[in-house]
């Protein structure tokens, strides 16, 4: 069975909590707190002022650049002020602050459960539907669709690869996402083929979701082009440049994109907000997310409109448990320990793992043995141990060299580390100080031309 060649490991992936629970709607906020930083790249800018009464799927904030994405009302009702707000690890960002009143839409957006196969729509303007819907990647790098979509000048993408692997522990989203919407995505898969001009797109799921490569083979089956990859079980093997090479053993060179090797990748919970967005007018106001861990009362796969506070969402999962020692924003691999579960859910949400006080504790670090595992486990080839030894030397200059802005964050160096070295964190730390000075180059190089 195919997989990915360099690297890997194998956590065990505890999803028995959640998986195969039907998707539930979250209800409306009292007050809907909507970030204008939901996605990579620069900030949305508000187009609405206090006082304003607005309607589910209205205009709030439109793009701030090319790289970029606007934001919609996933409620309606009035703003009540344009301040900042606290997020889950304790920053401060712009958002909207709307108090709710019931729940009007606007009047274009299709709300019916009708299916809409068919689509008279060309390549710019399904693109163009796309980028003013605010679709963003929701497997969780947020990176605005539209863009992905639109290649430079010469490249040219062969082929779609569906993210369908879901390889992150505890997480099962996306996999309800296919039993429950898989007409949906199919529908979306082919937009996406038309928009980028191709005829093939491989849709691959680990092998622990046997009944949704059973569903999503049988729809692929109708759709020409398309096929269903089954996947060995290896982690990380949701990142775009490992699917890539488990597809179709492409292997994407050192810092360049996917579509380097013709490859263009989209998760399957992105291509159901595109079928939304194009077939029934709905911009993206809310996703599926999974609440779980071993304590949780009700763990399970949860669709909440954006500005929802997490802890409403918690309540619906039976709230807090007394042995709770860590909630974590998305999986225990590459997922963060929250400050604050009154931030409001976004985009970026694809869940909440409550971990107990037992699991969340820390094993006190030793010294490095050097036995090379974590080297052997990193995905992208790169050396942990020393990069994480260069960032607490604060060698940006070197890390940079050695190519740190390839890491992918995915854990394995920690998971695998026998020393408990706190190795992604020096990495972390280190990735955002090499990632903010190669910013400021390139701003000073553009500022000098």
């Amino acid at each position: 069975m195919k997989t990915f060649r360099i690297g890997g490991v194998h956590p065990h992936d505890n999803k028995e909590f959640s998986a195969h629970k039907a998707i539930t709607a979250v209800p409306l906020p009292k007050k809907a707190i909507i970030p204008l930083v939901q996605h990579i790249g620069a900030p949305a800018k508000p187009v609405v002022q206090k006082g304003d009464a607005v309607k589910v799927g209205q205009l709030l904030a439109e793009a701030g650049g090319f790289v970029s994405a606007p934001i919609h009302s996933p409620v309606s009702g009035k703003v009540a002020k344009i301040d900042t707000a606290i997020d889950a690890w304790g920053m401060k960002m712009q958002a909207i602050y709307i108090d709710v009143e019931g729940d009007e839409w606007l009047p274009e957006i299709d709300r019916t459960e009708n299916l809409i196969p068919y689509s008279n729509l060309d390549s710019k303007e399904i693109i163009e539907k796309i980028k003013n819907a605010g679709i963003v990647g929701l497997g969780g790098a947020c990176f605005p669709t539209h863009v992905k979509l639109m290649p430079p000048p010469g490249k040219k993408a062969e082929v779609l690869i569906v993210n369908g692997v879901e390889c992150e522990p505890y997480l099962t989203c996306d996999h309800q996402l296919m039993l429950e919407r898989g007409e949906q995505i199919m529908i979306g898969i082919e937009l996406v083929m038309k928009a980028l001009g191709i005829n093939r797109a491989i849709i691959g799921i680990e092998n622990n979701k046997p009944d949704a490569i059973e569903h999503m083979q049988h729809l692929a089956s109708r759709v020409q082009g398309v096929s269903v990859q089954p996947l060995k079980l290896r982690y990380p093997q949701g990142g775009e440049k490992q699917l890539i090479d488990a597809c179709i053993g492409r292997q994407v060179p050192s810092g360049a994109l996917p579509i380097e090797v013709g490859a263009v990748v989209d998760n399957v919970a992105t291509l159901y907000a595109i079928y939304e967005a194009v077939q029934k007018n709905k911009p993206l106001i809310s996703r599926v997310m999974t609440v779980t861990g071993k304590d949780v009362k009700l763990p399970g796969n949860y669709e909440v409109r954006f500005g929802t506070p997490l802890n409403d969402v918690l309540e619906m999962a039976g709230g807090i448990p007394a042995s709770t020692g860590k909630i974590i924003g998305g999986g225990p691999m590459m997922g963060r320990a929250m400050q604050n579960t009154d931030m409001p859910c976004n985009k970026r949400m694809s869940g909440a793992l409550l971990m107990t006080e037992e699991e969340s504790v820390r094993v006190e670090p030793s010294p490095c043995i050097r036995c090379a595992k974590c080297v052997a486990a990193w995905p992208m080839g790169l050396e942990p141990y020393l990069l994480a030894k260069l960032s607490a030397a604060q060698n940006w200059e070197e890390m940079e060299h050695l190519s740190i802005m390839d890491c992918i964050d995915c854990g394995c160096c920690l998971f695998t580390c026998p020393s408990h070295r706190p190795l992604l964190d020096y990495i972390r730390l280190g990735k955002g100080k090499v990632g903010g000075i190669i910013r400021a180059r390139q701003m000073a190089a553009q500022a000098a031309k």
